[in-house]
């Protein structure tokens, strides 16, 4: 999709998916990849699975792949969360990880209903422990306070990858 793709990243709540359609809004080249490239599957095979699990929760990697090779834009951002990341993060030019404090995650996830991801009780903490831990979470190239505006968090995601337009 771009000549420059990015890669952004964050526990669920962070902001990622506000981001990636306020990219688009500006005019970037945004995939929501847990809308258009998300799966059931095994982290490590990519066969899919039977099951609804935050585990099982991939990203095609032909699909990705694809997408990737195509250098029409000069940049495209591909915002979400995956389990298998390892298998594809090379791929990327740089890594975006949005970072909020537990409170404001806290708050966002318990604005969540039952039918998205963190609006379960068990998913919620599930989330806070990946959180605390950052088990879950690749290494940024680029870290950004997301508990700020949302056009503030994308300023400095453009500012931070030297980035000023589409």
């Amino acid at each position: 999709m771009g000549a420059r793709n990015y890669l952004v990243e964050g526990v669920s709540g962070t902001g990622k998916t506000a981001v990636c359609h306020a990219l688009r809004e500006r005019g970037f080249e945004a995939v929501n990849g847990d809308r258009e490239l998300a799966y059931q599957g095994d982290p490590v095979t990519g066969e899919p699975t039977d099951t609804a699990s935050h585990w099982h929760h991939v990203w095609s990697v032909p699909r990705l792949t694809a997408l990737l090779e195509d250098r029409r834009h000069p940049v495209t951002f591909f915002c979400g969360g995956s389990r298998n990341t390892a298998s594809f993060l090379h791929l990327f030019d740089g890594v975006v990880v949005l970072e909020v404090d537990v409170d404001t995650l806290t708050g966002r996830l318990a604005g969540r209903g039952p039918d998205e991801f963190g609006g379960a009780a068990d998913e919620r903490d599930l989330v806070l422990r990946l959180h605390a831990t950052g088990e879950d979470t690749p290494t940024a190239d680029l870290r950004v306070d997301a508990t700020a505006p949302l056009d503030e968090v994308v300023d400095a995601i453009l500012a931070g990858l030297g980035l000023t337009g589409p």
